[in-house]
């Protein structure tokens, strides 16, 4: 079932939103209010997370509350990687969970904490216990990234890939499980009441083998994502469908995200979307098909696509 719907992933990192368009993040926030609001009247007590911050800026959380975007949301949401690309101790856990809640008293999640096995096994396996006992006590979830190794065929998600240098490529080792199939060492002793974020791709073929590690890890809360991009591919609804009925078991946190290049002010998935009113629409769609309360507003307001039109666009672009 899905526990919590997120809206977007790392707004404040450039891989993920572009604030050199977007320098004040007015944007994002005309965007976030206007697809929580468009949530609300499909599911009124589904909570709504803020996409997990990284960098954890405390700074940020004020701007966006400034834009009143913390009015419309339910959970705020931190990463954080010590062991990998972050300037702090993995120690410092409470203490970046503290810096957020200094500023705001909406609860604080953290919707991804991983460490890779790009040096050894051995520090992953410390990593994710570390961060199990550091985390688990004091936020309400937790979920680890990630289930999977990324492919060395696929592209990571990130704006400067090679040039980043090591950097980079320890993106392909935050997995529990190898690219081959076979377990890593932090398999073995995956933390009771820690919860897992893998993102997976369109039509992914790891989905099935996926479901049957969550089972065995004895995972309960799932993040994923459901990418606003893909949505325009040919067959993206069968996929959609696919995907969220075999994630059915978990308690899943369904993270939308991603802009359409030709919905973009630049072709690119970190873009601001021209409209905010976009973004709604999907993010309306998404929530009505996947959590819905069963209460629909009858009479949507005219920014807000229906969702039957929705549905229209999407077997349009499968033909």
């Amino acid at each position: 079932m899905v526990e919590a719907v997120m809206l977007w992933n790392e707004p404040n990192n450039l891989s993920h939103w572009d604030f050199q368009i977007d320098p004040d993040w007015k944007a994002f926030s005309r965007m976030t209010i206007a697809a929580a609001r468009a949530i609300r009247r499909i599911n009124p007590k589904l909570p709504i997370v803020l996409g997990g911050i990284s960098p954890i800026d405390p700074n940020f959380i004020c701007l966006l509350k400034s834009e009143g975007v913390l009015d419309v949301l339910d959970v705020v949401a931190v990463h954080g990687f010590p062991l990998d690309w972050n300037h702090w101790s993995i120690h410092d856990w409470p203490r970046k969970i503290d810096e957020i809640r200094e500023v705001t008293d909406k609860p604080v999640w953290v919707s991804e904490a991983g460490a890779s096995s790009f040096g050894a096994e051995e520090v992953q396996v410390f990593g994710m216990k570390r961060t199990a006992e550091l985390l688990l006590p004091i936020v309400d979830r937790v979920h680890w990234y990630s289930l999977f190794d990324l492919p060395a065929s696929w592209t990571a998600t990130t704006r400067h890939k090679e040039a980043e240098g090591s950097a980079y490529y320890r993106h392909y080792y935050m997995g529990l499980i190898r690219e081959d199939g076979t377990p890593k060492a932090a398999s073995s002793c995956f933390p009771a009441g820690l919860g897992l974020c893998q993102w997976f791709h369109f039509e992914d073929p790891r989905l099935e083998l996926g479901v049957q590690w969550l089972r065995k890890l004895g995972v309960r809360h799932l993040r994923t994502g459901v990418s606003w991009a893909d949505s325009f591919r040919p067959n993206a609804q069968p996929w959609f469908d696919r995907q969220m009925s075999a994630l059915e078991e978990f308690q899943t946190t369904m993270t939308l995200c991603f802009t359409p290049e030709h919905l973009g002010i630049a072709p690119h998935y970190t873009s601001p979307p021209k409209r905010a009113e976009d973004f709604a629409e999907f993010a309306a769609w998404a929530v009505e098909r996947y959590a819905p309360s069963g209460v629909k507003n009858p009479s949507p307001p005219d920014t807000i696509v229906s969702t039957r039109k929705r549905e229209q666009t999407l077997v349009s672009a499968q033909d």
